[in-house]
């Protein structure tokens, strides 16, 4: 699977199957939020999400961006990832419900 970031349209972008992947991104008061993930329905259950939340992480983590994450997918896949959960901006992961342990 080949994700590239797309930075014109803030994307993190797949192409599989000749269907478009997208895990959307802005910058914002030095962190990188992570908006929203959008798998098409016939590209559903291969793991492309995930993919593209584990691509959005370590690209932070290489370019030292803190994290705040306001896609749903994206915070329960750091759920059963914990271990990706250092990259996350510390002030907004202490009051983001959905982030803590």
């Amino acid at each position: 699977m080949h994700i590239v970031n797309n930075e014109q349209q803030q994307q993190f972008q797949v192409r599989v199957d000749g269907e478009l992947a997208y895990l959307e991104y802005r910058f914002y008061k030095g962190d990188i939020a992570l908006m929203h993930t959008e798998v098409p329905e016939k590209l559903a259950g291969k793991g492309i999400a995930s993919a593209l939340a584990e691509y959005a992480i370590k690209y932070a983590r290489e370019h030292k961006i803190p994290v705040m994450v306001y896609c749903p997918f994206v915070a329960s896949w750091l759920k059963k990832h914990p271990e990706n959960r250092d990259v996350l901006d510390p002030k907004y992961r202490d009051d983001h419900p959905n982030l803590q342990k």
